[in-house]
């Protein structure tokens, strides 16, 4: 691996220069124009590093879904990444600070893409690619649970040898993701009848004392011997202070580590039925990302990353997660996955999110050197 890091280490100021514009390109997950604008900036990195262009799956709610192909061999590993971000264009600035860039973004997961593509290109300069085709899946609604792009990703990575996922590494340790939780989301809307307060208050049925009793009701079912996490983290309603509320909303967030408890979660959230007389319950959702499991393939990977990592001159653990991604997806389909390949840093989707600089050119070799697959070693 030493000529791969000297090469990348000689190139750092260019990869921080590319995250920096790819970051510039605000993404928020729900404005198609912005994420499209910030998809058109991806494909001219893919352009001016690896002369290659997208496919592209046109969405129409969704921003445009990116595919890149390098290299034309039978031996296809897939990297996997999004572009859209959980914050509103200008609500975040960029800047520099004690070795860290700060930006929307940056950490989950634009600098990891970046470094996915200089990972190739340093392959490419090297002509280690012989015989090996490197196919990048971008995605543009992962932050919002993939609800366009799960099919599509999970399409073109059948048949895959390995997929190594681009999201940041753990905070604090820098470690790799060998298992994620499987996620849901879920919705109740809760309808009542509406009254004066202080007129005929007896009239009315009251949706946020409805509310109450449901939210308890699901962080009862909260089994953290289990692994399983459920969690309203949104409770609207009623809109005057003298008003009995007609109408109420939740939004729920739910985790699990097994598909036994996603099926119970499933069958307790949807069956939900109301505590008060009267009272009209609506539940949307599903569990939309399976748990990530580590196989015996998987595990492979994480050795061989080990192994990489040794050669460039630092170690990495491996670490189970709370967290769902794309990786999910492909590990269910028993594609072996590596995830947490991306940049280091900390502060994901909080307002201190940032990378750290002096790790992107060690933590890109690492990825080159997992691209060369199994047994083979860079010179």
């Amino acid at each position: 691996m030493k000529n791969i890091i000297s090469y990348l280490q000689q190139h750092s100021d260019d990869i921080l220069s590319d995250i920096k514009t790819l970051v510039a390109a605000e993404s928020p997950s729900m404005n198609k124009a912005a994420v499209d604008r910030c998809g058109d900036v991806l494909r001219a990195l893919f352009a001016k590093r690896l002369g290659i262009d997208a496919e592209i799956d046109v969405q129409e709610h969704y921003g445009n879904h990116l595919k890149f192909t390098l290299g034309s061999g039978d031996d296809q590993t897939v990297v996997l990444g999004h572009f859209d971000t959980v914050w509103d264009e200008g609500e975040l600035p960029m800047g520099e600070e004690d070795g860290k860039f700060y930006g929307p973004g940056i950490l989950d997961m634009k600098a990891g893409l970046v470094q996915s593509i200089w990972a190739a290109r340093a392959l490419k300069e090297h002509d280690l690619l012989a015989g090996k085709r490197i196919v990048f899946l971008c995605g543009s609604d992962e932050e919002v649970g993939s609800p366009s792009s799960s099919e599509w990703l999970s399409r073109h990575a059948l048949g895959s040898s390995q997929v190594l996922v681009v999201e940041p590494a753990v905070a604090g340790t820098g470690a790799l993701k060998v298992a994620r939780k499987g996620t849901g989301q879920y919705q109740i809307v809760v309808t009542g009848q509406a009254a004066h307060a202080g007129n005929n208050p007896e009239e009315g049925i009251s949706a946020v004392q409805e509310m109450a009793h449901q939210v308890l009701f699901l962080h009862g079912l909260n089994a953290p011997d289990r692994g399983t996490t459920v969690n309203v983290g949104i409770a609207q309603g009623g809109n005057r202070i003298n008003v009995v509320a007609d109408k109420a909303v939740l939004g729920i967030d739910t985790r699990v580590t097994s598909e036994e408890e996603a099926q119970r979660i499933h069958a307790e959230i949807t069956q939900i039925q109301p505590h008060l007389p009267g009272i009209k319950l609506k539940i949307t959702g599903a569990q939309s990302r399976p748990p990530m499991r580590q196989s015996a393939e998987s595990l492979a990977i994480m050795q061989r990353a080990q192994a990489v990592a040794q050669q460039i001159g630092f170690s990495v653990e491996g670490q189970s997660v709370g967290g769902g991604s794309d990786g999910n997806f492909t590990a269910a389909l028993g594609i072996p996955t590596l995830d947490g390949l991306g940049a280091t840093g900390a502060g994901i989707h909080a307002r201190h999110e940032h990378i750290i600089i002096a790790d992107i050119a060690s933590r890109t070799a690492l990825v080159a050197g997992l691209m060369l697959g199994e047994n083979h070693v860079a010179g």
